[in-house]
């Protein structure tokens, strides 16, 4: 059976392109900016830990402080409204608590699961290797990530993720712990001044398998 796919999803998904050239004019509000990160961070997460962080760079200090992180990037960094970088808390089991608790004061769980659920949760955290938590919040970051990019979108903004920085020294030039951060990307955000390139993406048969 057919289903109607909302036009304005269609055009947030097919539109979206990696923009590397903004209107430096375009700025974003901090009450806009924190409205994006408030609706990216509804993304899934490994049993709600939600270890995304953000650092959200759009003063001319912080952009100061990021271009020389960002070589390969110097025209987002400058043009863009804000550079979000996006980290992961190695240690964000120490918000389970918190997370939880307002679980059951929202009446979204019930106390007795909470109070089972948490010391189970503790027990399997504690028990991972460094390896295993960044594997498990590497994927988290990626899916908060994809829906930063298209809530931008949805809010009328581009986007373009980057990989290519300098990821040993980004937490400590703002000043974070880089033991327990560790940095996943940064995305530019703003407005386009150009139309961007098309991508091809390889055909759903190729890439899909029916069992």
């Amino acid at each position: 059976m057919n289903k109607t796919i909302s036009n304005d999803f269609k055009e947030i998904v097919t539109g979206r392109r990696s923009i590397r050239n903004y209107d430096p004019t375009v700025k974003i509000s901090r009450e806009e900016m924190a409205e994006i990160l408030k609706e990216a961070s509804l993304a899934p997460s490994s049993v709600n830990l939600q270890p995304w962080r953000f650092v959200v760079i759009d003063s001319k200090e912080g952009k100061e402080t990021l271009a020389p992180l960002a070589k390969f990037n110097q025209r987002q960094v400058e043009t863009s409204a804000a550079v979000i970088a996006v980290f992961v808390d190695m240690k964000s089991e120490a918000f389970i608590e918190k997370i939880y608790d307002t679980a059951v004061e929202k009446g979204y769980m019930p106390a007795d699961v909470r109070d089972k659920q948490v010391p189970s949760i503790k027990g399997l955290v504690e028990n991972m290797t460094f390896e295993q938590k960044k594997d498990m919040n590497l994927i988290d970051a990626g899916l908060v990530s994809m829906q930063l990019m298209l809530a931008a979108r949805a809010h009328g903004y581009d986007t373009n993720p980057i990989g290519g920085y300098e990821k040993d020294r980004i937490a400590e030039a703002f000043h974070l712990d880089k033991e327990r951060y560790y940095p996943v990307m940064l995305i530019s955000i703003g407005k386009a001044a150009d139309q961007g390139y098309k991508s091809v993406r390889l055909p759903v048969e190729d890439i899909t398998e029916w069992k």
